[in-house]
């Protein structure tokens, strides 16, 4: 005799009075025994509710899965009692990875064939939710049949589980196509709603679905106008507008069927405008059928005068005082912003305003699309505003906003002089959230610019001289000052105010920042060779400038006492030559970084060339190794090979004549990534005379419709070669073909080992998130060998 057991609306009395998690167990499992006694004396009476009882029970998160097979035996009962709560269980306890859910498969083709509404709806809504690929194929020509059923409850859940069963057996798709047809016909918004979503995935998942359902698209044309212009139903109208849910349905699958179709979208374009301009902004409803609008217009072939009203609309939205529907026209303008620059750039002024926001994501969309405004017209002006927001910008956002001001700068700075105070400014303001490369840049301009070197140095000097806490911008000012003291000394700037720095000032503010706390140990390098050269460039005594340079010789920091040592080397046993070798660093040609590094390295290597073949003197040779401690660390310093005894060959190699001999075949590139448009490709130079150096030019394109952002490359080599990666030319690429990002690898393979590459990609592509890590091991063997 099974032990009484409570009904369903007792145990859920019971178990919400528990007090403590372990009464609530205590109850639970008390009466999972009754269910499971009940299961074994074969109740057929009292079967449906025990599972119920099981059901709730599962709803609450403990194991339920001793019910399964008491679901079948329900689904196969004539009773509908049975059947709806056998349905319900098969849907919550049964799913693809149990092999139970094919045993109901022929239950599900009985109901299915059966005329009894209620009962074919609990077949095809559980068919829908867990039907795997096998049930779906041996089904699908059931549910076909259902989808012209004279019932609109039985056609809209008919339709509903065709979606399904096309998302898991895309093969399926042409059994349906005759049946949309004839859909589209149906008055019944329902019934439609579901015909344009089983058309929509037909046209995502076949092409020649795709191609078919392009014929209709003046009757989807039809169906919309007919519900823009409708007047009020009390049926189907949400806050005055006509059915917003089928009419956002139609405008996406107008969207595909337009798309890189001329016929189809010229079809549509007068529709759109007449939704574009009729539909009430007033409320959500009509908000969300105009940004569908929006969307429909910037994807087909439209005119050019309604791609302007597409983004008047979207300027319209972010004066909305909705966050949702400002947030969406952001991201929306931000993707139009490469394609539609001009129309986009007349909502500049309230795309400034946004950085204002409180809300972190608006605040930072903002940004992005503020950033993508910038050209050559307006720099002075977006700047401004930049450099202002900036200066109260939070501080997570306050590393994008600097790099973005000096990426822009470099690209569309009117002169010079401007882009000088432009990253100067930023520096001041932000200098420690600029990136790595924001001081070699800086330095770059400076050097390049002969007739700014007396402004940047006393610019750079008074800024030192009120702040030494924002380290690129010590770091800049002790390079610039260490290169052109002379000319701060001198005072005859014209472009700035009267300045009289004494010698010993200059010397005291670099000796501040060596002692300062705040110094990084790369900083402090930056100090200490600024006073090594201001001893060559200072009338006065060098006593001071020797005995701080002895001091930091038994620094704890390495590479500060590697400097110290060798630069009191300098002063000790070198000082005939020390003027030469601390000289003003020459002028850096400004161009691509493959071409760039490799006529450096060039360079360098017939530099070593020349120097190679007198080691017998001990005096040059020492001044050798000095020279290669003072360029580079001396482990990784490569011993050139001997040159050619021919007068002839050294002769070549000495003039770096065009008849050198000629060089080798180059290298293939290769492709190693591939990802949503995203491409990553690598070059290969191996410059002539240092062979066991390889120069790989890293090339990201992006030829999706979304820009890529915050993009960030690294990589990884074995232990036994040696590589430095330089900075990237940028961080974001433009969609659809834009400028690419270029970085350069410098490798060191002096064993010609095989090469093997681990990289790992990070970056933001279409608002989400993206990291890869994987190697590259098919290097051509061209660059090692």
């Amino acid at each position: 005799m099974v032990a009484p057991s409570l009904k369903l609306q007792d145990l859920i009395e019971e178990i919400r009075a528990a007090k403590t998690q372990a009464q609530e167990r205590e109850v639970i499992q008390k009466e999972c025994a009754h269910i499971r006694a009940s299961f074994r004396d074969g109740d057929p009476l009292h079967r449906h509710r025990q599972l119920a009882k099981l059901l709730y029970v599962h709803m609450l998160g403990y194991p339920a899965h001793f019910g399964q097979m008491e679901c079948l035996k329900l689904i196969a009962s004539p009773r509908f009692t049975d059947k709806r709560v056998g349905y319900l269980g098969a849907m919550l306890l049964l799913d693809e990875r149990q092999d139970a859910h094919l045993l109901i498969t022929n239950s599900i083709k009985n109901d299915l064939s059966q005329g009894i509404q209620p009962v074919q709806g609990l077949a095809l809504c559980t068919l829908s939710t867990m039907g795997s690929a096998e049930m779906c194929q041996d089904l699908a020509t059931e549910v076909e049949k259902l989808l012209l059923q004279p019932s609109p409850y039985v056609r809209k859940k008919a339709i509903l589980t065709a979606v399904h069963i096309i998302r898991k057996v895309p093969e399926l798709s042409n059994i349906f196509l005759p049946s949309c047809a004839q859909l589209l016909h149906e008055r019944h918004h329902g019934v439609l709603l579901g015909t344009i979503t089983l058309i929509t995935e037909l046209c995502e998942r076949s092409p020649a679905a795709l191609r078919h359902f392009q014929k209709v698209v003046p009757q989807l044309v039809q169906i919309l106008r007919t519900l823009v212009t409708t007047g009020y139903s009390t049926e189907h109208s949400i806050s005055g507008v006509s059915d917003p849910f089928l009419q956002v349905q139609i405008l996406r699958l107008l969207r595909i069927l337009g798309r890189n179709h001329e016929e189809s979208s010229e079809a549509m374009n007068d529709l759109l405008a007449q939704v574009a301009t009729n539909t009430d902004t007033s409320r959500n409803a009509g908000n969300a059928v105009l940004f569908e609008t929006v969307l429909t217009i910037m994807d087909i072939h439209s005119a050019a005068g309604l791609r302007v009203l597409a983004v008047n609309i979207l300027g319209r939205f972010l004066l909305n005082s909705d966050k949702n529907i400002r947030y969406v026209a952001l991201m929306s303008l931000l993707r139009l912003v490469q394609s539609d620059h001009s129309a986009v750039q007349r909502h500049r002024p309230t795309v400034v305003d946004c950085l204002q926001e409180t809300d972190a994501s608006l605040s930072r969309r903002a940004l992005e699309l503020s950033l993508a405004l910038v050209n050559s017209s307006n720099v002075r002006a977006m700047t401004r505003e930049l450099q202002a927001f900036l200066e109260s910008c939070p501080p997570d956002l306050r590393a994008d906003c600097a790099s973005g001001i000096l990426l822009a700068a470099e690209r569309f700075a009117p002169t010079k002089r401007w882009h000088m105070d432009t990253i100067l400014h930023v520096l001041t303001t932000a200098g420690t959230y600029v990136r790595d490369d924001a001081v070699a840049n800086l330095t770059q301009l400076i050097a390049g610019a002969q007739e700014l070197h007396a402004y940047s140095v006393r610019r750079l000097y008074s800024a030192l001289a009120e702040d030494i806490s924002q380290q690129p911008l010590v770091q800049v000012a002790a390079w610039c000052i260490g290169e052109y003291g002379d000319l701060l000394l001198e005072g005859n700037c014209e472009e700035t105010e009267p300045l009289q720095v004494e010698e010993e000032e200059v010397l005291a503010l670099l000796e501040k920042v060596l002692q300062s706390h705040m110094s990084l140990p790369a900083t402090r390098g930056y100090a200490l060779t600024a006073l090594m050269k201001l001893s060559t460039r200072l009338r006065g005594d060098n006593k001071r400038i020797r005995q701080v340079v002895s001091i930091y010789g038994s620094c704890l920091d390495v590479e500060l006492q590697q400097r110290a040592v060798e630069y009191n080397a300098l002063f000790r046993k070198y000082d005939h030559i020390r003027a030469a070798i601390l000289e003003k660093m020459p002028l850096v040609e400004r161009g691509g970084p493959q071409v760039g590094e490799e006529a450096k390295e060039s360079k360098a290597a017939a530099k070593l060339s020349e120097a190679a073949p007198v080691p017998t003197e001990p005096q040059a040779s020492k001044l050798l190794d000095l020279l290669d401690l003072l360029d580079g660390p001396s482990e990784d310093a490569q011993h050139p090979s001997p040159l050619d005894p021919s007068p002839g060959g050294a002769l070549v190699q000495l003039l770096d004549l065009p008849c050198a001999p000629p060089r080798p075949a180059p290298i293939p590139n290769l492709k190693v990534f591939e990802r949503e448009g995203v491409q990553l490709n690598l070059s290969f130079i191996r410059p002539p005379g240092t062979p066991a150096l390889l120069l790989i030019t890293v090339t990201v394109t992006n030829s999706s419709g979304g820009d890529v952002t915050h993009f960030i490359c690294q990589a990884a080599v074995p232990k036994s070669f040696q590589l430095q990666l330089q900075a990237p030319s940028g961080n974001t690429v433009p969609a659809r073909g834009g400028l690419p990002i270029t970085q350069l690898f410098r490798i060191l393979n002096p064993n010609k080992a095989p090469l093997r590459l681990k990289l790992r990609l990070t970056y933001n592509h279409f608002g989400q998130p993206v990291q890869e890590i994987f190697e590259v091991n098919n290097v051509p063997v061209e660059t090692w060998q």
